[in-house]
């Protein structure tokens, strides 16, 4: 790989498509490195089986989504996943397409509706129907008295599942370390996902004129992730003028003014589920940009630059924290949350925090190779009249940080 060029692997993304079982890369290959990874993970903390609800971790295991956002808060769809053993998914909303013969599912079985909204006061019976349905699998895969890793504990759930052997343990501490390298065909898939953003963000560029509202303006990312075979919005976040500033308010009405800052984070589940999570500032013309937005602007620039070199194999947390760029007085207070977060399929561990947060949340980690990370930046004073908001989106490689998001940054501000 030639280092000279930190957008070596991003150049080279896959065709966009909507789901795992696509031919596009080897998704045979991903899907299997998926699951191996994730029952290693299981038997590294000692569980016999997971049981997963999330539909991200149900799609890190199977390679099969259905209705992900509605089964974020319906559980009508959970994975046991043996960990010697076989994986059953449980599926309300069964179709007849080609995910449902894929070779990482030994067995379907229907789930059950056990929750509030579907049974009112009936939920104890229907508790027990759903535990025994899991404890059935569980005798089959040769279990009797399991430690089950499990990422959503719904209250319900723990003592029927308790009283039939199970030890039940944190099973989205499992997923995360499991999720948290990656394979080439992940590394393919998620660069087919900012391809996707980085084409959305050239359309929110080209639509930026005085008078566009924010929530215009997102939604020409939203449209073009859905037009190319993307999933989801996690966030809304684009803001313009004073609204930058505090971070975090996601877009409205307001409309967008000659000579404001428009920050927006993508935070995009794209195609083939893997997230684009990429953050810009524009400037909106006609124009030139002022003396302190190039300030704050180039600021942000400095500090995303000076920290993406830091994600390197071997780095620990710790050091990261130690040696990242240092925030000038003026905008601690209002510095963003973290140096950097894991990105997969979803914002994932780890989450680096700054060294000033040390002590209330940082613990102990080591980046490896083939980890993918976001490095943050957020430059606003306190009560100052705007902000910049950046974000790079980068794989740690045995040669360096390569940047995976491809979207230049704005011109009039460097």
């Amino acid at each position: 790989m030639p280092v000279h060029d930190p957008y070596f692997i991003a150049k080279r993304a896959p065709a966009a498509e909507n789901a795992d079982y696509m031919p596009v890369t080897d998704m045979a290959a991903m899907r299997a490195y998926r699951l191996a990874r994730l029952k290693k993970a299981l038997s590294d903390r000692d569980c016999d089986a997971g049981l997963f609800f999330d539909p991200v971790n149900i799609r890190y295991a199977t390679g099969t989504r259905n209705m992900a956002a509605f089964t974020q808060h319906n559980p009508d769809r959970y994975a046991f996943v043996a960990t010697n053993g076989p994986v059953t998914l449980f599926d309300a909303y069964r179709s007849s397409n080609p995910q449902d013969h894929l070779e990482t599912i030994d067995s379907y079985r229907p789930s059950r509706f056990w929750y509030f909204e579907t049974k009112g006061d009936r939920v104890e019976e229907a508790v027990e129907i759903f535990a025994e349905d899991i404890a059935e699998v569980a005798r089959a895969a040769g279990g009797t008295s399991w430690r089950l890793a499990v990422d959503k504990i719904w209250a319900p759930l723990i003592e029927p599942l308790t009283r039939r052997g199970f030890t039940l343990v944190d099973g989205q501490a499992v997923a995360e370390t499991a999720r948290s390298i990656k394979s080439a065909e992940e590394i393919a898939c998620m660069n087919a996902s900012l391809a996707a953003c980085d084409i959305g963000i050239a359309r929110m560029q080209e639509a930026l004129k005085p008078g566009i509202s924010e929530i215009a303006l997102w939604t020409e990312l939203a449209r073009t992730n859905l037009e190319l075979g993307g999933e989801w919005m996690e966030t809304r976040l684009l803001t313009s003028g004073g609204r930058i500033n505090p971070w975090y308010q996601e877009c409205s009405g307001k409309l967008i003014r000659p000579g404001e800052l428009v920050a927006f984070d993508t935070d995009m589940v794209g195609p083939y589920g893997y997230c684009a999570d990429v953050s810009r500032t524009f400037f909106c013309g006609p124009g030139k940009p002022s003396d302190e937005q190039r300030r704050l602007y180039a600021l942000a620039h400095e500090q995303i630059m000076h920290n993406v070199e830091l994600m390197r194999p071997g780095m620990t947390f710790r050091e990261i924290a130690e040696k990242a760029w240092p925030i000038p007085d003026d905008f601690i207070a209002n510095r963003y949350g973290s140096i950097a977060h894991g990105v997969g399929l979803l914002d994932e561990y780890p989450d680096i925090p700054h060294l000033i947060d040390w002590e209330e949340t940082g613990f102990d980690g080591v980046l490896q190779e083939n980890m993918t990370l976001c490095i943050e930046s957020y430059i606003g004073e306190v009560g100052g009249s705007e902000g910049v908001k950046l974000e790079e989106q980068v794989l740690v490689t045995a040669d360096g940080p390569q940047i995976l998001s491809m979207y230049p940054y704005e011109e009039a501000l460097l």
